[in-house]
């Protein structure tokens, strides 16, 4: 991929998720998801959106941090947050998951939150201050060179956004970097089945609706074991697109 391609992608999805939290601030809901931007129900029907996490998570965070849920599952209950732990979530959009998480780690634990949307940004921390959560902090960057030091956090969560990315490898290098020894990582994310080339995942769908992106099963976890993660789980939970799934992914850096 030339880095003109990578800008284009890059631009695409910026201009997708920077509608859908403007959207959402002016109307009140909003949804961005390969099949576009409308109502939650059509959106949830493709095997996105808020509806993936549970009622009562639904229901202790704020409405609109909720309604701009554009993910493919429910990375908080699949990462086995502990009391005290900080952790990361990556391409935080409205922060859905940054307040569930905040919220598993208790006041002695920190969520950060990456997005390289303003807009998202703006909207999640309204969000964060409507919660009055106090151990969040949004910042500004992209996945691929995450703003944080070496070993700053002890979990890594994402919510079907790593697809996004046009360099994944350097996502996985990234996350195990800022990821203490024997810290974990959990995420949610759009898989194609092994024998789908480039072409048939681009024929199902755009780079910026989380279909053309994706990576085979194999390829995920080869990219994660390149980057030193070990005990690599991927488990597929639900149909997006013909022969693609969304899935749990989890992985641990040795200690």
């Amino acid at each position: 991929m030339t880095n003109s391609n990578a800008d284009e992608i890059y631009a695409a999805v910026r201009a997708r998720y920077a509608t859908a939290a403007t959207s959402l601030r002016q109307e009140g809901t909003g949804c961005c998801g390969p099949g576009g931007c409308g109502g939650a129900e059509t959106f949830d029907e493709a095997g996105f959106g808020n509806r993936l996490y549970t009622v009562a998570d639904r229901e202790a965070i704020p409405a609109d941090a909720v309604a701009a849920s554009l993910g493919c599952g429910n990375p908080t209950a699949v990462a086995e947050l502990r009391t005290g732990e900080t952790v990361l979530d990556l391409g935080s959009g409205g922060g859905i998951d940054v307040l569930l998480s905040a919220r598993r780690v208790g006041p002695d634990g920190k969520a950060y939150g990456l997005d390289m949307t303003d807009e998202m940004l703006d909207l999640a921390r309204a969000n964060a201050a409507e919660a009055g959560a106090r151990n969040v902090e949004f910042l500004k960057g992209a996945i691929e060179s995450i703003p944080l030091p070496d070993a700053a956090v002890d979990v890594v969560i994402s919510n079907c956004v790593i697809n996004l990315s046009p360099d994944k490898s350097a996502v996985f290098a990234e996350t195990f970097r800022v990821l203490r020894p024997g810290g974990r990582f959990g995420v949610t994310d759009v898989v194609a089945e092994d024998h789908l080339t480039l072409a048939d995942r681009l024929a199902r769908g755009d780079y910026a609706g989380c279909i053309a992106g994706a990576l085979t099963m194999a390829e995920y976890r080869a990219g994660l074991a390149a980057a030193g993660f070990t005990e690599i789980e991927l488990i597929p939970t639900h149909q997006v697109a013909p022969e693609m799934h969304s899935a749990i992914v989890k992985a641990v850096k040795p200690r």
